[in-house]
């Protein structure tokens, strides 16, 4: 399959230099809004346009907790295993961010914390893993705006197995803090002024030090994706918001990785739009502490 084939939604790639080849991960049920939870599946090429698969990476075993929403998958090598994040739901259950382990990154994945490793009561989504300098695990997350209106990145610190939470959650800040965030009309298009969207927190350290997060919500042109940059060069902050987006205009949701040649890419979804979505890649550039997306050739 070719790229612009690929129907996903937030895709999460990961690059493994030793074998040549690019994993591709991302929400993949086909009705992933209200249809049941089918899984997660996986595509392996080596040019980031050409791929097989594709594969099952996920299949929920009878009598996992969650039937539907299963969303934004993104794996991680961890003590010699490979850990998957991703956001489920069930009906009377809040959206939670459970982990999932396998012995290869094509999976079969299977559940490895007992519970989610977001508070029970929260609706939450987007889990992503952060391990900081002194190679402590973190959670990091958004609280959902459905709850709290504007929507919250928050982290918490987790067991050294990833199967608990070792602490309470800490919040890093709001939707809006950053000044391009805009409402995002309901179904019925009415717009409430202090609600933010808040999905997508991908953390990733830059070339001198600097902590980035990547983070997405709705601008004045549509969904996008800003940055956010720690002060303290950790994850608690504070968090500086970039003025304007990395990416905007119906994009969003996206992650930081290397190519196997070495450049940095970012990948993302986009249009926004079911079932439209494709992902998309494109070099970033860092200068002066900023992330910038490399000019298309002319």
């Amino acid at each position: 399959m070719k790229t612009s084939e690929v129907r996903m939604r937030d895709p999460f790639v990961v690059a493994q230099p030793g074998k040549g080849r690019y994993l591709l991960y991302g929400t993949t049920d086909p009705d992933c809004w209200n249809g049941p939870g089918i899984g997660f599946d996986v595509y392996v090429g080596s040019d980031l346009e050409n791929w097989e698969g594709p594969l099952a990476a996920f299949r929920p075993d009878p009598g996992f907790w969650a039937n539907r929403n299963f969303w934004a998958p993104e794996v991680h090598e961890y003590r010699g295993r490979f850990i998957l994040l991703a956001s489920f739901k069930a009906e009377g259950r809040a959206r939670a961010t459970q982990a999932l382990a396998a012995d290869e990154p094509t999976g079969p994945f299977r559940v490895h914390s007992p519970e989610p490793l977001t508070p029970p009561e929260w609706e939450c989504l987007d889990g992503t893993l952060h391990i900081d300098g002194e190679g402590s695990p973190w959670l990091v997350f958004c609280h959902e705006w459905v709850q709290v209106r504007d929507g919250e990145v928050c982290a918490r610190r987790l067991s050294p197995d990833l199967r608990e939470p070792a602490g309470e959650p800490i919040l890093l800040f709001k939707g809006s803090d950053a000044v391009w965030t805009r409402p995002h009309p309901r179904k019925d298009g009415s717009v409430d002024p202090l609600m933010r969207v808040t999905d997508g927190p991908f953390l990733r350290r830059g070339g001198s030090g600097e902590l980035y997060l990547l983070w997405s919500s709705f601008s004045a042109s549509g969904y996008a994706m800003g940055i956010a940059r720690s002060e303290s060069g950790m994850v608690l902050g504070p968090w500086r918001q970039e003025e304007r987006p990395l990416v905007d205009r119906d994009s969003g949701h996206g992650m930081l990785f290397r190519s196997l040649d070495g450049r940095l890419l970012a990948a993302w979804h986009s249009p926004n739009a079911s079932p439209l979505e494709r992902p998309v890649f494109a070099e970033v550039l860092e200068a002066d502490g900023a992330l910038s997306l490399k000019p298309s050739p002319q």
